[in-house]
């Protein structure tokens, strides 16, 4: 298995502190305190997001075993970028909230990827063999109660 260096490990921390840190700041009032009580779109990103927070916070302890939560963070930044920021810049243009989103979005297609141990996630997601689908019986008799 690929070792991780223990700077590494600190700048993956840092990067869920920044996150879960942004994120309280910025989601977590609305979520404690709504400006409305409509349960539509906006109080589904902020929930998703609000999880996004708590969930980094477990980073900050389990820096590796949380890495998908990052590869999450990166995928859904580089999606929102490519699939809706791009085409509006390119067609009628950016309004204030799209430019205040690709900004934060771009921060983080820029600092994930720095912080990511590469060979770590393509040694344990991409080249490890996967999890058996079924297991016997008889290895569900050795490991006793599920």
């Amino acid at each position: 298995m690929n070792s991780v260096s223990t700077v590494r490990l600190y700048l993956l921390r840092a990067m869920y502190l920044l996150i879960a840190a942004g994120l309280a700041t910025t989601v977590w009032p609305h979520i404690i305190s709504p400006p409305d009580l409509v349960a539509g779109p906006k109080s589904v990103i902020r929930a998703l997001l609000g999880a996004l927070a708590v969930m980094s916070v477990l980073g900050l302890r389990y820096p590796l075993q949380m890495l998908p939560l990052l590869l999450f963070e990166l995928l859904w930044k580089v999606i929102w970028v490519v699939a809706s920021a791009v085409p509006m810049w390119l067609g009628p243009g950016l309004d204030a909230y799209a430019s205040e989103t690709l900004f934060a979005c771009l921060m983080g297609v820029v600092l994930v990827p720095i912080v990511i141990p590469w060979g770590y996630v393509s040694q344990r997601y991409i080249w490890a063999a996967g999890d058996p689908w079924l297991r016997r019986a008889s290895e569900r008799s050795q490991q006793g109660p599920a």
